[in-house]
């Protein structure tokens, strides 16, 4: 997946060859995570016809968080070209993604990717449809990615969603969906087949955010 997507990135070869070093001391899985990251964060940021600077503050920061301040500006050299090149197939690349990361990878990716919507305030209609269409094209159910989508409005109705059960559920209903989601979703089932730390923290905030609307619902119930 990194040569097919620095493949189309770079005509030379040496200039290939010297991004494609970066990753020579990273494990495969950690820097298939990593390029998956760069190229749908561009392809987000661009869908609403503007890179917003927020937006690239938000992927800054995040990567800066995740790999430290040194690693994140060899980051950001990739993602400048990136971001200002149009020659990589969205649909092909995540038919990469799909063949060479887990599932709950591609959960994680969905969940940074409505994070980066987010950081101007305002989550566009078109940042949504690239994100849904990146879902699709990496056999993401339509019902995991509207859990996902919710985490990101703050209201019970949202709350629901996110634990994949109706308003009209019942109590005991509610506690049960709660801890299959939680079961889902945590983060130890991660660091249990070797997935880079990175990873694992992007599931730690989906941990939180299933318990945060788990919290939403029980208080709009008055539930204990």
């Amino acid at each position: 997946m990194l040569g097919y997507a620095l493949g189309s990135l770079f005509e030379k070869a040496d200039e290939k060859e010297k991004f494609k070093n970066h990753f020579k001391n990273v494990s495969k899985s950690a820097a298939q995570f990593e390029i998956s990251l760069l190229i749908l964060s561009a392809y987000v940021i661009k869908a609403d016809g503007k890179i917003d600077n927020r937006e690239l503050i938000y992927v800054r920061d995040k990567f800066s968080t995740m790999f430290g301040s040194s690693r994140s500006k060899e980051y950001f050299k990739l993602f400048k070209h990136i971001i200002n090149n149009n020659s990589i197939s969205l649909r092909q690349i995540c038919i990469q993604i799909g063949k060479n990361i887990s599932h709950a990878q591609r959960l994680q990716l969905i969940h940074f990717l409505y994070g980066i919507s987010l950081a101007d305030q305002h989550i566009d209609k078109s940042e949504i449809n690239v994100i849904e269409k990146i879902g699709f094209y990496m056999n993401i159910s339509t019902k995991d990615l509207n859990s996902i989508k919710a985490m990101f409005y703050k209201d019970p109705d949202q709350a629901y969603k996110i634990l994949e059960i109706s308003s009209s559920a019942s109590n005991s209903e509610i506690k049960k969906a709660y801890r299959k989601m939680v079961m889902k979703y945590h983060p130890d089932k991660l660091s249990a087949r070797g997935v880079p730390k990175e990873m694992i923290d992007l599931a730690t905030e989906r941990s939180q955010s299933i318990t945060a609307a788990y919290d939403l619902i029980k208080a709009a119930r008055g539930l204990k």
